[in-house]
């Protein structure tokens, strides 16, 4: 169902008229990331004027507004009986509480569906200048659903949030594990207390120019990849919109093509970003590109440009950006320790990836679910039915049908999966082995129906059923198995005969077969 509208006038009222005077109160500030926060907690120190008399205190549970609110530069006071912003700051308190889920209303007032509809009212010439009158900020309407609903929404969305702030905590943990590993073998190299060989990255490097033009138009073919695109001390394949250059338009913007295996560095705003390029590709001004030489190893050289991130902040030119131009690139200082120690580290970076690539497509599958669920959420496109509602008691929330991970539905659910006339020579043949999973796959999902199930149910069966078939022979699911199902159920997806939804009470992604 789409929710019924409702101007933000009939949910907020102004406030914010009461001033800080003498009053000692916690300062809050704005942040586009974390919303309103405590500058003791934020900045570990207070950095607001000596003079606090004229902030406006915020009650708790009243919403400040700052600028550029087209950025979500806002939030609820939720921590104090009182706190103080910038007099600069707008303030709003909610004409009702008891019909509002201030969390719910946060997100969305944060999100960008409506980041979007504050853009398209703003008046002014400078974007970040740019403003939006309170009448017009209370003449927005916003999709308003009964609290209830507010409650799931909010509860649904944040499951999927935690899901993403783990994959992150995970990912920098295995980087953090790197660079441990890096200062263990080779010491810092700014410092270079080990002695080792010092010149400079060209030394061991080639530059390679990137383009030098911006393309027109994009057909496809090589990769063109920004600096958006990078993965931090990983592997970049390909750009995150998937564009790419053909032969002409590579010839257009005058660039030559980065091999696979070359490492890139940010030399514009962000710097000393590194990635190692996972294919040939075609990349941006605001990109250093280095083709090593044999004596130096790539996973090496990517993170001993990593650690001279203070020598490249130091050297860059200090424009509206921090900007290295190519001389600065590549007089960045380089140790040389011996290449079967830097080979030991090489190793040792390539086994971390194997478990680092699959969580960072697990962060961009989730972050692709938040941002599609969100989209639904508030247009009122999602079956709420089925995600609980904490907070609301049993009687008021009403039955809620939940399918678990590990539920009696699908624990007691027969899944018979067909004999196969050689199972032999499916375990010894590749595609005799893939035609009896294909054939397994379409048969669980048609005695499924409609059930929602995980893939990790079908391997499961998969397994048993050799187990079965087979007790004196340890027939197990291989690496090619697992590629091959995924494609299966990536194929299903695009195709439209599954679909796929996150079941908060058992915190997965699930899927579903959609009957014909």
């Amino acid at each position: 169902m789409s929710w019924a509208a409702k101007p933000l006038g009939e949910i907020l009222d102004q406030s914010g008229r009461h001033r800080a005077g003498s009053q000692d109160l916690p300062v809050l500030s704005i942040t586009m990331k974390h919303g309103l926060v405590d500058q003791a907690d934020k900045f570990k120190k207070r950095i607001a004027s000596s003079d606090t008399s004229n902030y406006r205190i915020a009650y708790k549970n009243e919403l400040v507004v700052g600028f550029p609110i087209d950025e979500g530069v806002l939030g609820f006071q939720t921590k104090y009986p009182a706190g103080i912003v910038s007099p600069a700051y707008d303030i709003w308190r909610l004409k009702n509480e008891a019909d509002c889920h201030i969390p719910y209303l946060e997100r969305y007032l944060r999100s960008s569906q409506a980041r979007s509809l504050y853009a398209s009212r703003m008046q002014g010439a400078v974007a970040r200048r740019r403003s939006l009158t309170k009448a017009d900020f209370l003449d927005l309407e916003i999709p308003f659903p009964p609290l209830a609903d507010q409650i799931k929404i909010d509860h649904l969305l944040g499951k999927v949030e935690g899901l993403i702030a783990q994959r992150k905590q995970q990912l920098q943990q295995l980087d953090d594990l790197l660079k441990s590993l890096f200062l263990e073998l080779f010491g810092d190299p700014m410092r270079n207390e080990k002695g080792w060989e010092k010149k400079t990255a060209i030394d061991y490097a080639d530059c390679i120019v990137p383009g030098r033009d911006k393309p027109k138009t994009f057909s496809g073919g090589t990769p063109w990849v920004t600096t958006g695109d990078l993965q931090p001390l990983g592997v970049t394949e390909r750009s995150r919109g998937g564009i790419g250059l053909s032969d002409e338009e590579i010839q257009e913007v005058r660039a030559r093509v980065v091999p696979k295996s070359s490492v890139l560095l940010t030399c514009v705003g962000d710097l000393g970003v590194v990635s190692i390029t996972g294919s040939d590709m075609v990349i941006n001004q605001q990109i250093h590109a280095f083709q090593v030489s044999k004596v130096m190893s790539e996973e090496f050289f990517m993170y001993s440009l990593w650690f001279q991130q203070k020598y490249m902040y130091q050297n860059a030119s200090q424009t509206t950006l921090p900007y290295m131009n190519k001389t600065v690139c590549n007089s960045t200082p380089m140790i040389r320790p011996p290449k079967d120690l830097q080979i030991q580290f090489s190793e040792a970076v390539k086994n971390v990836y194997r478990i680092k690539i699959p969580c960072q497509q697990s962060l961009a599958d989730l972050e692709t679910l938040h941002g599609a669920l969100s989209q639904q959420a508030f247009k009122g496109e999602l079956d709420l039915s089925r995600v609980p509602s904490p907070g609301i008691r049993a009687e008021e929330e009403g039955p809620v049908a939940v399918v678990p991970l590990h539920s009696a539905t699908l624990q007691n659910l027969a899944v018979n999966l067909p004999e196969s006339d050689n199972p032999f020579a499916a375990q010894e043949s590749a595609e005799a082995r893939v035609g009896l999973i294909a054939q397994w796959l379409e048969a669980y999902r048609g005695q499924l129906g409609r059930t929602p199930f995980l893939v990790q149910h079908f391997m499961a069966a998969v397994q048993t059923r050799l187990a079965e078939m087979h007790p004196d022979n340890d027939f197990a699911l291989g690496a090619n198995d697992y590629e091959h199902i995924k494609a299966w159920v990536f194929d299903a997806l695009a195709d439209g005969t599954l679909t796929q939804g996150f079941n908060a009470a058992g915190n997965h992604i699930e899927l579903k077969a959609v009957q014909a």
